[in-house]
């Protein structure tokens, strides 16, 4: 059993929320949609080399409550407590899991996601927890280097309609390595696994987001809810 919502704080329009899990302490930043408009919640976690201060995450936050999509942007535990180091999946889905109930707490569909490690929970995990859908943001399809490690089965398996956001020049994975399957991909060109775009290119940082929150949006408007 875990517990949830102990603490609460309100900041410019967001509300910071600590979750108990039985992997620890994690937080849950809400980004809500008007009351009047909300029908769908998306729920978004951090990679293992960064938190939720990255740029598409906060992107997303950003420009979909206006469409009617609450974001909830989750800190998993060992994020919270401050460490440097990921724990095995294994662990990160126990985070998971023990923060779906304070995330399907509010009666809306719940839509799963996250970039990189935080896309593998939610594919996962989706089918378990009742997901209305899954995001993944730059889905790790291999380790850079190793395509025959390939990831492809998670993403496969989520079970549940499925948008992947893939940079062009994301060394986890191009959009071309990407397997035939049951799920859209919306490319960013020239993007790496951080959504970072080079100086050379014909498109800027500012244009790559849109494009990320054009398709998010989109995307999330065709679920309903």
């Amino acid at each position: 059993m875990t517990k949830s919502e102990s603490k609460s704080e309100i900041k410019s329009g967001t509300k910071s929320e600590i979750v108990e899990t039985d992997a620890g302490e994690a937080r849950i930043t809400w980004h809500p949609a008007p009351k009047s408009k909300a029908r769908l919640i998306l729920a978004l976690s951090h990679g293992v080399g960064g938190g939720i201060e990255a740029r598409d995450l906060q992107a997303v936050a950003a420009a979909l409550p206006a469409h009617g999509v609450t974001v909830a942007l989750v800190e998993q535990p060992w994020r919270v407590a401050g460490k440097k180091l990921a724990p095995a999946p294994k662990t990160l889905d126990v985070g998971w899991r023990g923060l779906w109930p304070a995330l399907a707490k509010p009666g809306l569909p719940v839509i799963a996601g996250g970039r990189s490690a935080g896309a593998r929970v939610a594919c996962r995990t989706a089918t378990e927890l009742g997901a209305a859908a899954v995001l993944a943001l730059s889905f790790p399809l291999h380790p850079p280097g190793k395509p025959e490690k390939s990831r492809a089965e998670e993403l496969l398996g989520a079970g549940v309609p499925t948008l992947v956001v893939q940079g062009g020049n994301d060394p986890f994975g191009k959009p071309a390595e990407f397997p035939e399957g049951a799920y859209e991909l919306v490319e960013v060109p020239y993007a790496d696994h951080g959504f970072a775009i080079p100086k050379r290119a014909d498109i800027g940082e500012a244009e790559a987001m849109t494009l990320i929150t054009d398709g998010v949006t989109r995307w999330t408007g065709m679920l309903g809810g």
